[in-house]
């Protein structure tokens, strides 16, 4: 497949102009004009890199790539291994971070979403990023989500709330959002899940009354490249591989 094609359908796929982001989406480094192995993962690192040279890819996607917002813009240090890396081996990095969390069927939400048991009803926060609806069935206690989390992202979670509330109503958002854990609460979400967790998170969730567990950056984030690489292997032909670096944050 074409570089060029690929960045364009990806572009309309996932609504690229809609958002406001951290960082460039879409091509950041460019490599192979022509693509047939595709590989993904959660985080452009040197490993994942080495990975898709083994693989003899000619092109990685990710959720977390280059070039954020503030970040040092000279090329040295690890900015510079992973760099030249990839022009190397002529490796294209396509990366989206907002536009992936986002997209109601290949996106992390909605990834997360379905591995958990979750029924989408709307979208909430800045840019709609966030989710909110209802657990499948009957309502379970917040303990018992917790475990159902760990046993299916394969991470124990930070739980935090009285480990018998029952659970109907919840609110989600892949990554770092945790400070968005106030307004799921407004919103009556009975538990709010998200990645990461700050000191000021747990007293926020406990002052709310809120439950809200942290499930992992990483560990939410790793459905929404896996979907989209298989949706592009079977849509174009691609030989795709998904890539997992071990991360326990």
């Amino acid at each position: 497949m074409n570089r060029n094609d690929l960045e364009t359908y990806l572009a309309d796929l996932l609504q690229v102009a809609r958002y406001r982001d951290y960082c460039p989406n879409g091509l950041q480094v460019e490599g192979h004009s022509e693509i047939q192995t595709l590989v993904t993962g959660v985080s452009a690192s040197v490993a994942l890199i080495e990975a898709a040279v083994r693989a003899g890819a000619q092109a990685i996607l990710v959720h977390h790539g280059y070039f954020w917002r503030a970040e040092d813009p000279r090329v040295v240090g690890m900015k510079r291994e992973r760099l030249a890396r990839l022009l190397r081996h002529d490796i294209n990095l396509f990366a989206y971070h907002l536009p992936l969390d986002a997209h109601p069927e290949l996106g992390n939400n909605a990834q997360l979403a379905r591995r958990l048991g979750f029924v989408t009803e709307a979208r909430f926060a800045d840019q709609e990023i966030a989710c909110l609806g209802h657990v499948a069935g009957p309502a379970v206690r917040l303990e018992e989500l917790g475990a159902r989390i760990g046993e299916r992202l394969g991470r124990p979670p930070l739980v935090i709330g009285e480990p018998a509330r029952p659970i109907a109503r919840v609110a989600w958002c892949t990554g770092a959002a945790q400070d968005l854990v106030q307004e799921a609460a407004r919103l009556g979400a009975d538990v709010y899940i998200t990645g990461e967790v700050s000191e000021r998170t747990v007293l926020e969730a406990r002052e709310c009354g809120i439950g809200f567990i942290a499930a992992g950056h990483h560990a939410t984030e790793r459905y929404g490249v896996q979907a989209l690489g298989d949706h592009l292997a079977e849509r174009f032909g691609l030989r795709h591989l998904y890539v997992e670096i071990d991360n326990p944050a």
